[in-house]
């Protein structure tokens, strides 16, 4: 059975033009369930001709859309227990409802145009940008963790991959102690301050389980490759 996504545009940012493209987008994430635009309906849009769309009325407050959609967000994550979604914005404000749902165990892959900020995309799962000839994923996400590799992330892969089944991973709580016992070191003293924001930071080198007691974590080789090429092209 294919993975339920939802698709959530700001409708007073993101043109109707853009509507289908949106649509083929989260297809390949699995089947688009829930597909809302939200806007001040009562305005001309091109949203209004946008077909397999719920239009849902923000009304006309400032950031209505941007409030109404975050909220909706949440309602699907934890009512309905949605675990992909698809943002469709250009808004850096939804920096902190992408962070919150991925936090939550949820994939978040963002659409936008050109002008979209970083900090929407490095939030994101995986960011497409939409107003090309063909929308493409974005690489910033993977050049910024790829990047920000450390030895710390090192002796973390080092830890997963002795414990590990398979590639099963290993569970978070069961690292923590490792990595204390292995390193003496404690997560909270990082700036993420506990190990389930640390690994959501960084999609790139870490996928991780749905909140659970015995959530694990696996690290990604293709990811850690990456990281050290990024460092080679650094220090030549």
């Amino acid at each position: 059975m294919a993975q339920s996504v939802a698709v959530l545009v700001d409708g007073d940012n993101i043109s109707g033009k853009y509507a289908d493209d949106i649509l083929a987008a989260a297809g390949k994430h699995g089947e688009p369930s829930v597909v809302r635009v939200y806007s001040d309906a009562q305005s001309l849009s091109d949203w209004h001709n946008a077909y397999g769309y719920r239009m849902i009325h923000a009304g006309t407050g400032k950031n209505a859309a941007d409030i109404l959609l975050a909220l909706d967000a949440m309602e699907l994550l934890l009512v309905r227990e949605v675990r992909c979604f698809v943002i469709a914005s250009s808004d850096g404000d939804f920096t902190h409802i992408a962070t919150r749902l991925r936090e939550n165990g949820a994939k978040v892959i963002g659409l936008g145009e050109e002008k979209a900020p970083d900090a929407f995309r490095a939030c994101c799962s995986s960011f497409v940008e939409l107003g090309t000839r063909e929308p493409v994923v974005s690489l910033h996400t993977v050049q910024k963790v790829a990047s920000t590799a450390t030895d710390f992330d090192e002796k973390i892969r080092d830890v997963i991959k002795e414990f590990s089944k398979g590639s099963a991973g290993i569970r978070i709580v069961e690292l923590s102690s490792k990595m204390y016992s292995s390193h003496d070191v404690r997560i909270s003293s990082f700036p993420e301050k506990n190990w389930r924001s640390y690994f959501n930071a960084r999609p790139e080198l870490y996928d991780l389980d749905p909140r659970g007691a015995n959530a694990k974590v696996r690290f990604r080789p293709e990811g850690f490759s990456r990281a050290t090429t990024a460092a080679l092209r650094k220090s030549a």
